[in-house]
């Protein structure tokens, strides 16, 4: 297999809710490919795609209703130790749920969680051992 993500898909509750959250909430870009029935958003390479979580959970042919926590983040890497600050402020006021506040990390960078509508958690985190 090659070293490649293409796509990251969410499974949401509401595809309408989850594409005002993240168009309108958190300004991403939204693709021209979307349509009523999947969102896609471009992420500088890879593509986030919004899909009704029981479509989706019938595609991969897994129950639909999971809870807690799935074991996957997705990672949000900012150039600055404000940028996270600000990028956590910007996903609470669009709806986002805070599930950790910012702060110092044990790697020596600054971080932060939150969830978005569905509960899917993002981190925003600063690192200063890497170039974004």
């Amino acid at each position: 297999m090659e070293p490649r993500i293409t796509f990251v898909g969410l499974g949401v509750s509401d595809l309408r809710r989850a594409t005002q959250f993240y168009r309108d909430g958190l300004h991403l870009p939204l693709r021209k490919e979307s349509n009523d029935e999947i969102t896609f958003f471009d992420m500088n390479g890879i593509w986030l795609s919004l899909y009704p979580r029981d479509l989706l959970a019938a595609d991969a042919n897994v129950p639909a209703d999971g809870g807690g926590f799935s074991g996957v983040t997705l990672a949000h890497n900012v150039r600055s130790r404000e940028a996270v600050d600000a990028g956590l402020q910007e996903a609470e006021a669009a709806g986002a749920r805070i599930t950790k506040h910012a702060k110092e990390t044990d790697w020596g960078g600054y971080s932060g969680y939150f969830a978005d509508p569905d509960g899917h958690l993002w981190e925003i985190a600063w690192n200063p051992h890497i170039e974004v």
